[in-house]
């Protein structure tokens, strides 16, 4: 097992003002450009933080995001602290784990920033953490990537580049107290496999602002896990296109929102292509007062995108008064040539008549309140395929369900 510990992938700033912008490649900023698109959910992406204008949380991006609780990473007033968060990459021998420079052609590639947020984290980090696995090469264990906050504010980059015909698995793991913004990239070489988890255990007066971008290849597969648990305020921007022909897309989610807790997804699935698929499965839990969660659900199908076949859902189980769910999903469909476009949101409170079901069969009530929850969570939890990651999440719904009011 390769490792590299404390690897800058997420290194922060110094005072002094961010590196110039224009150090990406054209080439790089040219496939940027074609695989992130505005839509009328979301501003035209830029890797230009003057090109955002500072939220006033009116605008339709911001209007669920409590501004205030971004510790200043929408207006520009987030210092980096250079010390805030340490970083391990534990990686399967044959993978190159590299700290690169702005000028790396590989950064950006995937996909341009669509909020101030982004941009800033863009303009701001020093340092990108790139992670290569080999075309042909099939992983039979997990590259894992440990991201802990000490407290201090952190801008960074991380890419992740599959070559063709490739097979991984990554788990980024987020811990401790931490102010960051960050970009990810995932890069899929045809005919690539890339399963990511992303867990966000955070402490609970962190704040976590993300966009992950993931550029497809043609006939090429990625299945993404969202899992946010902790945080004062965790606000992620996963957005997937495609590179080309045949591409397939699963977009996963699960977070346990508790009172006081601001946690937000907002998802855009660009169908670019001909003949690509995509599904998207949300599920949340809410406790607490002023439990608020916050599911945007975006799929654009564009002209060309011929023979697309998506579906998404959100649905959410509120387990206390107090709990705020808005969930919002959406499609754009320029062509009717298609094999099927979907989509559905439910928000509900705990069923009662389950629980009824299960204690008139002998069940105490603390133990049938978990059995329909982590029936509610499995079908996600199940498809994850990482042993150790399972389990952990299972304990934590059960922790979470301790507390419940």
């Amino acid at each position: 097992m390769a490792e590299a510990q404390n690897s800058p992938t997420l290194e922060s700033t110094r005072a002094g003002g961010p590196p110039p912008l224009g150090s990406t490649t054209a080439g790089a900023v040219a496939v940027a450009a074609e695989s992130t698109v505005a839509t009328r959910m979301s501003a035209p992406p830029s890797f230009d933080v003057a090109d955002f204008p500072v939220p006033h949380g009116r605008e339709e991006e911001w209007r669920f995001t409590p501004l205030e609780r971004l510790r200043g990473l929408h207006d520009g007033t987030a210092v980096a602290t250079g010390d805030g968060l340490q970083v391990t990459v534990e990686a399967p021998e044959g993978v190159t784990v590299e700290t690169v420079g702005r000028d790396d052609a590989r950064i950006g590639k995937a996909g341009m920033p669509v909020d101030r947020v982004a941009a800033q984290a863009y303009s701001a980090f020093e340092k990108a953490g790139v992670i290569t696995v080999p075309k042909e090469t099939v992983l039979t264990e997990p590259i894992r990537i440990a991201v802990h906050g000490e407290g201090g504010v952190a801008y960074g980059h991380q890419v992740v580049e599959l070559g063709a015909f490739a097979e991984a698995v990554v788990v980024i793991d987020h811990t401790g107290d931490a102010v960051l913004a960050a970009n990810v990239d995932y890069i899929l070489g045809d005919g690539a496999k890339l399963t990511v988890v992303s867990v966000q255990d955070w402490d609970d007066k962190a704040v976590h602002v993300g966009q992950h971008n993931a550029l497809i290849g043609r006939d090429a597969t990625f299945k993404s896990f969202v899992v946010t648990f902790g945080g004062d305020l965790v606000r992620l921007h996963p957005r997937v296109a495609y590179a080309g022909t045949g591409g397939e897309a699963e977009l996963f989610g699960l977070y346990f929102t508790d009172a006081g807790q601001h946690q937000e997804h907002r998802l855009l699935v660009d169908h670019n292509m001909p003949h690509c698929k995509s599904n998207v499965a949300y599920k949340g839990a809410l406790q607490g007062e002023d439990a608020h969660a916050v599911w945007i659900g975006d799929v654009l199908i564009e002209a060309r995108a011929e023979g697309t076949d998506t579906y998404e859902m959100n649905r959410n189980l509120v387990l206390t008064d107090g709990a705020r769910v808005d969930s919002v999903p959406n499609l754009e469909i320029e062509t009717g040539e298609i094999v099927g476009a979907g989509h559905a949101s439910a928000t509900g409170r705990f069923d009662d008549e389950q629980l009824f079901y299960l204690m008139a069969r002998g069940i105490p009530a603390d133990e049938a309140r978990r059995l329909v929850v982590r029936g509610f969570f499995a079908e996600l939890v199940q498809q994850i395929g990482v042993d150790d990651i399972e389990e952990r999440l299972l304990v934590k719904i059960d922790e979470e369900l301790e507390a419940t009011v």
